[in-house]
């Protein structure tokens, strides 16, 4: 069955929105490696990916170099999307976490967010402050709430051309029926992808995909509850948008760590590192002076 991704009334104005509905309707499964900052969103379009996923849990560690536990401010997420929108032109999904309060909120953020740059929004129904959905303490709202969350984000969408990730945490609390009744919900809403978070086992997961109609979402977060699949698994089972929420970070973490190492025993080798004019390519040094000869100043 081909899946069918619901139109704002306003498409045309977002064209990143356009480009993951396009994205999405192909039904197929789309690879998102998270970015986390305005660098590594950079890279992952240079890597020839088609779409990114701000990771909340990332960015956190990156721009604040603490937990992904609530601390990080609706400001904070505005300005670290504003900064991602800039350096590259790939559709991406910005983390909305609960909307930072109640369903009046969630209209600010949601339009906050699209107007910063982001393709679509993550509403989620944890209370607050939320946790990381692979984490020790998640608890979430009432149905009632949960519902009025993603009624206000669609109702952003009128306003906003964004698509609305609809994400339950309600699996780890209640158990994965709940979750699956919650995700239906938000499809019955408007929502055009749901997010069912921390499914235990392969079974659930095909359960997910079989249960929900419309786009839902994988998260293959190395060391988390959900098993990790191939993407050709993954496709399989029916899933539309696969995000690998801290598979960069903690490459780059691994590394850092071990070129500290070196370094403080005075053995960096260098080969190891990535070239200075490498460096200055990726960055976009060779575009800027490229650019610049059109101006005599």
């Amino acid at each position: 069955m081909r899946t069918v991704i619901r139109t704002a009334p306003n498409e045309g104005r977002n064209l990143r929105a356009a480009r993951l509905r396009t994205l999405l309707e192909q039904n197929d499964l789309v690879v998102a490696p998270c970015c986390y900052d305005a660098l590594s969103a950079r890279l992952i379009e240079q890597a020839g990916f088609e779409m990114t996923f701000m990771s909340g849990f990332s960015a956190s560690a990156s721009r604040i170099g603490m937990p992904d536990l609530g601390l990080m401010s609706y400001g904070e997420v505005l300005d670290q999307t504003r900064n991602i929108a800039e350096a590259t032109s790939l559709p991406f999904v910005a983390d909305g976490d609960t909307g930072y309060g109640n369903a009046m909120n969630v209209l600010r953020t949601v339009k906050g967010l699209a107007r910063a740059g982001a393709a679509a929004v993550m509403i989620e129904d944890q209370v607050a402050p939320k946790r990381c959905g692979h984490t020790p303490g998640k608890a979430v709202a009432d149905r009632d709430a949960a519902f009025d969350r993603v009624k206000a984000a669609l109702d952003a969408r009128e306003e906003e051309d964004v698509l609305i990730l609809a994400r339950t945490d309600a699996r780890t609390e209640h158990g994965l029926g709940e979750a699956i009744e919650r995700a239906l919900r938000f499809h019955e809403l408007g929502a055009d992808l749901t997010f069912v978070e921390a499914p235990q086992s392969e079974g659930e997961m095909r359960r997910v995909c079989e249960e929900v109609p419309g786009p839902t979402m994988a998260n293959m977060l190395e060391g988390g509850e959900t098993p990790i699949l191939s993407q050709a698994e993954l496709r399989d089972m029916g899933f539309n948008l696969a995000a690998y929420p801290l598979t960069l970070l903690a490459s780059v973490m691994q590394r850092l760590m071990e070129t500290l190492v070196d370094l403080r025993n005075d053995c960096v080798d260098q080969g190891t590192l990535m070239s200075f004019k490498d460096v200055r390519a990726r960055i976009g040094f060779d575009e800027y002076y490229a650019a610049s000869k059109n101006y005599r100043a």
